[in-house]
Formats: C-alpha cells, sequence, structure tokens
C-alpha cells in the first residue's frame, strides 16, 4: 500500500521548480542542490508515469499535464505554508507572496517599494501581477488584491489603506491645439482618453456631484495607455495625481482645471483569508498600508 509520503514525494520539488522558474532558485528555497530538487522531480515524473516539465539549456516549461497537476496541487501546498504562518507567535514571514494590482499602482509605485519590503522580510519572494483586470484571487491563487475605486469583490475581507486625489490633465501640445478648458462644461467640447469597463467608458465625476460622459476616440481599460496617451496630445486624461505627477511637476502634462474639486480614489487591499492572514501577507498589508497612508488620506 501506497503510504502519504510516498504520494506526496517530489511535490514540494516541483511546486517550488514551477513557482522560482529553475531547478537553481527552486534549490534555494528549499535548501538543497539543484541536482537534488531535479531528481526529485523526474522521480515524481516516473511515479506519475507523466512529463510534467519540458527541460532545456534554457529555459524550463511545464507541459499540459504539468499545467494541471500544479493548480491542483499547488494551492494545497501554500494551505500548508499559510497554516504554519498562523499559529506562528513570531512577525517572521517567509514563502511566495503572491500580489495583483492595477496598472497606475503596481508600476508606478508598488514595484519600485519592493526593494524596502524584500530588505525587511529576506525570507519571502514577491510575485506581482500588474493588470487593471480584477483576477480572481481564489481560483487564481493570489494572496492579496490592491482595488481603486469602489469595492465589488463580494466575500473578500477588505482594509482601505488610502485615499488618494484624481486630476485631469493633458499635453501642452493638445491644449495649445484645443485650447485650455475654464470650466466643467468646457469639457464637453474636449476630447478624452477614456478608461472602459465591461465595453462602457467610465464617467467623471467632480466633488459637487457633477459628472458628464467623456466624449473621445481612444478607449482603453489600461491606465498605463492613458498616460502615454496623454503624453502624446491625443486627449484629456483622467487619472491619480501620483501616477502623472513625475510628468506635471516636469511639464509634459498640464493640470486641466485644477481649481475645480474631484473626489479622491479610494485605495483598498483585499483578500479571502478573513481573520488568519498569514503573516507574509499581513506584514505586506501593513508595510503597502504605511507607504500608501504618506501619498494621501
Amino acid at each position: 500500500m501506497t503510504t502519504i509520503l510516498e504520494k506526496t514525494a517530489g511535490l514540494v520539488a516541483f511546486v517550488r521548480t514551477v513557482d522560482a522558474g529553475s531547478f537553481q532558485a527552486a534549490s534555494r528555497l528549499i535548501g538543497s542542490s539543484p541536482s537534488a530538487v531535479s531528481k526529485s522531480v523526474a522521480k515524481l515524473e516516473r511515479r506519475l508515469g507523466v512529463k510534467l516539465i519540458q527541460r532545456s539549456t534554457r529555459r524550463l516549461g511545464l507541459t499540459s499535464e504539468g499545467i494541471a497537476y500544479y493548480e491542483r496541487v499547488a494551492p494545497l501546498l501554500r494551505a500548508l505554508d499559510d497554516a504554519q504562518d498562523i499559529v506562528q507567535s513570531t512577525g517572521t514571514a517567509r514563502g511566495l507572496l503572491r500580489v495583483t494590482a492595477p496598472v497606475e499602482l503596481g508600476r508606478g509605485l508598488i514595484a519600485s517599494w519592493a526593494q524596502p519590503f524584500l530588505a525587511e522580510q529576506p525570507e519571502v519572494k514577491l510575485e506581482l501581477s500588474v493588470t487593471d483586470r480584477h483576477a480572481d484571487l481564489i481560483r487564481e491563487n493570489y494572496d492579496v488584491a490592491v482595488r481603486m475605486g469602489p469595492l465589488t469583490d463580494a466575500g473578500l475581507t477588505a482594509r482601505r489603506i488610502a485615499s488618494l486625489p484624481i486630476v485631469l490633465v493633458a499635453a501642452p501640445a493638445y491644449l495649445q491645439r484645443r485650447g485650455f478648458p475654464v470650466s466643467i462644461a468646457d469639457l464637453r467640447r474636449h476630447d478624452f482618453i477614456r478608461y472602459v469597463s465591461a465595453g462602457r467608458p467610465q464617467p467623471i465625476t467632480f466633488a459637487d456631484g457633477t459628472e458628464i460622459v467623456p466624449d473621445g476616440r481612444f478607449d482603453t481599460d489600461d491606465g498605463g495607455a492613458i498616460r502615454n496617451a496623454a503624453l502624446a496630445g491625443v486627449g484629456i486624461a483622467h487619472l491619480m495625481q501620483v501616477a502623472v505627477q513625475d510628468d506635471l511637476d516636469t511639464g509634459r502634462l498640464v493640470h486641466v482645471l485644477a481649481d475645480v474639486p474631484m473626489p479622491t480614489m479610494p485605495v483598498h487591499i483585499v483578500h479571502a483569508f478573513g481573520r488568519q492572514l498569514p503573516v507574509r501577507a499581513r506584514l505586506f498589508v501593513e508595510f503597502l498600508a504605511r507607504q500608501m497612508g504618506r501619498l494621501g488620506r
């Protein structure tokens, strides 16, 4: 009769290799040698009777069987890591931390904060997915997600960490070509770079409750693309100030209707752990809250 230890032999080596991207990197996580990790994975493949990893001199790739197997066993292994984290009385964090964040925050801010966080937590490996798509935390196996705007993730635990200013901006070349708007009404004759969600352009709301649906000929669901299009003079953009502060400081972009108040953008961190947040995730949430708190209230 096959024991549970025999059935699970090689699982750690396989999952860590996929997470780390190589046998060498996995060996550092496990505390073994690359050859030992490779042999352990090979033994697992022989027991299963399938090829899980395609090996080449330059890279490793998962077979279709490897993808299916990883998707089933990786959450189980990470659940064991989480169980250990939860009962730890110390503040030590370790293991892989998977985070998803929108482009405006992930690319411009969170990526730049990776170094100080990793310096504080030397046993943590950080994986950051930068996308404006709302990932399914449970199905896609993310620890935490950063969300901007109203929350739509039912059943997830959320913590508000900041309220960031929103601005309207445009390139000097665009404003010279189309004129400077002096009122909200003037905006209706301007081209906007519109953020679309579910096929619809998102309205722009001002602090007094006035709302307009912007007109424009360029739509996108990517905050980075909106900024780049604004820099290229395509139209007026509606973005978080922190995402374009350097552009405003250097004059690449101009603040449009700077004297008209706009509401702030709430920023939350959400997760599916409830009250049992693993140490690595809890420390990251606290770190991010401190960093975000310096940007706005």
